[in-house]
């Protein structure tokens, strides 16, 4: 099971919902537009760049400063063209929410005049401060500085203008300070173990990768009801009500047709998840009113948990 997230939906006079703006062409058309994919790797690095960087990702290979400098050159190009103006690195600390610092490419130049840039060293580290999250209070202030790395694993994407950069985030002293660094050293103890007991039986294997495939479900209320109910406004959850159905008298709901305004709100969803990568493929009505599904297509692990992120808290209500 999901995270159970509420959603507040519009409500218009007519109680219908908003006619949804869809993109021309088809899915496969718009399709990750808005992320630094493979496709848009090869478009703007060149040929023998794409292949380097391409080759270390899936090996697990150091990108050097020299590489990352031209990454980050043809990363620019790419966020500029789709209407970037800011970048960040995009992380999951210990909140269990995401964060960034947003800086802008925006660079002073002579004569009043301003370029925009982005180097290597940009992209591969930020210097946010960690004295104020979670892990923070563990140590002195001046020793609770916290870094951000790269993770070129996964695609950079641009949200409201903004170039994000999924990154790991951890102490000056090399200490975890967020849940990816934890997952992408399990995935790699995952994938060494595999390829031992591959090879042990004679195949000659080099590489696993584990897939995960998440579902999220949540839940969608009138805003109206929403901003009436404390609890829900403050908390996120139910507080205080009617206790839910213990049993199946609600089962009915399950799987039944998904109602109009439903329908709109997931058409929003999919529009925008579809736009970013994410693969969502069924929607579907769940067990209690008003509960409804998305998920996706099976992915490697640490992609998938970024895109349930991005769903969490990026794609946009109606």
């Amino acid at each position: 099971m999901g995270n159970i997230r509420f959603r507040a939906l519009e409500i218009s006079i007519q109680r219908k919902p908003k006619p949804v703006e869809f993109p021309e062409g088809k899915i496969s058309d718009y399709f990750g537009k808005l992320t630094f994919n493979q496709a848009a790797m090869k478009q703007y690095l060149p040929e023998k760049l794409f292949s380097q960087v391409t080759s270390a990702i899936e090996k697990g290979e150091k990108i050097d400063h020299k590489t990352a400098d031209q990454v980050a050159a043809g990363m620019k190009a790419w966020a500029l063209a789709n209407g970037a103006t800011s970048y960040t690195h995009w992380f999951f600390p210990l909140t269990g929410l995401t964060a960034e610092k947003h800086d802008s490419f925006l660079d002073p130049a002579e004569g009043g005049k301003a370029i925009e840039t982005f180097s290597g060293r940009q992209l591969s580290q930020q210097e946010p401060d960690a004295s104020s999250f979670p892990s923070g209070g563990m140590r002195s202030t001046f020793e609770a500085r916290g870094y951000t790395a790269w993770d070129p694993t996964s695609p950079a994407f641009i949200i409201d203008k903004t170039l994000c950069i999924p990154t790991l985030f951890v102490s000056y002293t090399g200490e975890a300070l967020d849940y990816k660094t934890p997952l992408l050293k399990s995935l790699n103890v995952i994938d060494k173990t595999a390829v031992e007991v591959c090879n042990y039986f004679g195949n000659n294997v080099t590489k696993v990768n584990a897939t995960l495939g998440w579902e999220q479900e949540y839940f969608l209320i009138d805003s109206a009801l929403y901003l009436a109910r404390p609890d829900l406004v403050l908390t996120g959850r139910t507080l205080f009500g009617n206790a839910s159905a213990k049993d199946q008298q609600l089962e009915d709901h399950y799987l039944g047709a998904i109602p109009q305004r439903v329908i709109a709100f997931m058409q929003d969803l999919e529009i925008e998840a579809h736009r970013l990568g994410i693969p969502v493929k069924t929607r579907h009505n769940e067990v209690a009113p008003n509960q409804y599904e998305c998920a996706p297509v099976f992915e490697e692990a640490n992609l998938s948990v970024d895109h349930n992120q991005l769903i969490m808290n990026y794609c946009p209500t109606t």
